[in-house]
């Protein structure tokens, strides 16, 4: 461990894990075997210790009286620490600026919740931002699509307990500015409002770099993405099994409340979902479905999807939406039966 860097470690799995130096992502490394050959790695452990305990950073110096811990809690908004952030140097040298770590944290609905500071690290502006009933694609950007992002992406579809992912990613944000994010999520069972177990996405983030530079992105991926945009079609990923949706691609569609559940007329999930799930094995079904309306109610949209494998036999929904033509609303006021 360098001395005077803070160390970003992750506490939710069954050893406190790095998932970042300074400003650089680390790939949930076992603090064991990161610090495993500081000798003050005991008092290190205590420290963490200590503030998952109290709650609350701490300042310690060690038996030795010639090396200072300092601890900050990284907190969620519902009370769960996800970390601690730690720093170690000698007694009477400050530490550097701390990079502020936000957090995160999507239950079995992807319905999401994040700190302010989860928010302000992404260019979000939590005053206006809602913490609560956050969509996982308000916290995805829209548009580009980074290296390892697809894989990032499947985990939000094939979830399961104890799964990590870390990475950074750069981006444009809402003001313009081009910023390179790093963030760590861990899949967990937890007790739901019901008693019962579900699965849960928890995460830190923390802001590398924010400048005026362009990008360095995969120009021929961006050049398809932005050639097959078209005037008033809205892009997004699903997953094709609970109809979450993941990332907007053209930018959040304003036709629908897409952070409303249920995401999809209940009427129209238990008429076609069987005859588009059939018609997506050959890879490509559309349909006029009800979705809910800015305001409350339902508002009919065209939808067409493509199914695409976005990691290693995990396949999500590639989904344009569309207000429909007046043909197509009244070919589906009479839906042909189910087959079989």
């Amino acid at each position: 461990m360098s001395q005077g860097e803070w160390l970003l470690v992750e506490t939710l799995g069954e050893q406190p894990a790095v998932v970042a130096q300074g400003r650089h992502m680390r790939n949930f490394v076992p603090i064991s075997i990161f610090l495993r050959r500081n000798p003050n790695l005991r008092p290190i452990n205590a420290a963490i210790t200590r503030t998952l305990t109290g709650r609350t950073g701490l300042s310690v110096e060690t038996a030795s009286g010639n090396r200072t811990i300092q601890t900050e809690p990284v907190i969620m908004s519902d009370g769960r620490i996800h970390g601690v952030h730690l720093w170690y140097g000698t007694t009477g040298t400050e530490p550097p600026e701390r990079p502020l770590p936000g957090a995160w944290k999507s239950d079995v609905e992807l319905t999401c919740s994040a700190t302010a500071q989860f928010l302000v690290n992404i260019g979000k502006d939590p005053a206006v931002e809602p913490l609560t009933g956050r969509s996982i694609a308000d916290d995805i950007p829209t548009g580009t699509f980074n290296t390892g992002e697809a894989e990032a992406l499947s985990w939000a579809i094939d979830l399961g307990p104890g799964r990590t992912f870390a990475a950074n990613w750069g981006f444009c944000d809402d003001q313009g500015m081009h910023r390179r994010v790093g963030f760590c999520v861990r899949i967990r069972l937890e007790a739901g409002p019901d008693g019962a177990e579900h699965l849960t996405g928890r995460s830190m983030n923390l802001l590398e770099s924010i400048n005026r530079a362009p990008l360095t992105t995969d120009q021929l991926a961006q050049r398809v993405i932005d050639g097959l945009a078209r005037p008033g079609v809205h892009r997004a990923i699903v997953d094709l099994n609970s109809w979450n949706l993941i990332k907007w691609i053209d930018g959040p569609c304003p036709l629908y409340d897409w952070r409303a559940n249920p995401r999809v007329h209940p009427e129209d999930i238990d008429r076609i979902s069987a005859q588009m799930r059939e018609e997506l094995t050959f890879d490509q079904t559309s349909a006029v479905l009800r979705l809910p309306a800015n305001g409350g109610g339902w508002i009919p949209l065209h939808l067409t999807i493509n199914r695409v494998e976005l990691d290693k036999g995990v396949f999500a929904g590639l989904v344009a939406l569309r207000l429909p033509t007046a043909d197509e609303l009244s070919a589906a006021a009479t839906p042909p039966p189910l087959p079989g």
